[in-house]
């Protein structure tokens, strides 16, 4: 089988309306893929940046997969989420993004976005707080709904990836 290995981090989230932000993330395959080894989902900690705009979290990313086709190529989806004074969480963003087909090392930008709701949960979260969130975290990368969605932009995920490719031409796979 051709083998896929992801290594890099989760570098940091900028272009959030406010500090305090933590990432959970995971890795979606479908098809004939297989994780060989790593793991599929994690979360950062919390950072708080005093002078800075970009929250770093610098988490390690470490996965082997295997796979007989390219169909289901691996991609990352995350959800940005603040945590306020009190300890309480909101969502600041959903994004996902593909992992790179070719060799070498990457840097990405993922963008993110979260949904506004209707007039009177908007102002409910002006004034209260606690956005609107997704039912379902398959939206986020499969699409089959996401039109539906009103939507507001938010800030980037920053990611720094090594892929490494292996047996593609033994198993004719061509990226």
């Amino acid at each position: 089988m051709a083998e896929v290995h992801v290594i890099g981090e989760i570098i940091g989230g900028s272009g959030f309306p406010s500090h305090d932000l933590y990432c959970k993330w995971a890795v979606h395959v479908d098809g004939s893929w297989k994780l060989l080894a790593g793991q599929k989902e994690g979360q950062t900690q919390v950072d708080n940046p005093q002078n800075e705009e970009c929250a770093k979290w610098c988490h390690p990313i470490d996965l082997h997969f295997a796979t007989k086709g390219l169909k289901g190529w691996p991609k990352f989806h995350f959800q940005v989420w603040h945590q306020d004074y009190y300890g309480r969480n909101e969502i600041y963003g959903y994004g996902y993004c593909h992992v790179p087909t070719s060799p070498g090392t990457h840097d990405v930008n993922c963008v993110t976005w979260r949904p506004t709701g209707t007039w009177r949960e908007q102002i409910r979260t002006f004034f209260v707080g606690g956005a609107p969130q997704l039912k379902s975290s398959d939206v986020i990368y499969s699409g089959s709904d996401r039109y539906r969605l009103r939507t507001q932009a938010m800030g980037t995920v920053h990611l720094q990836l090594g892929v490494i490719t292996r047996n593609f031409d033994k198993f004719g796979i061509e990226c």
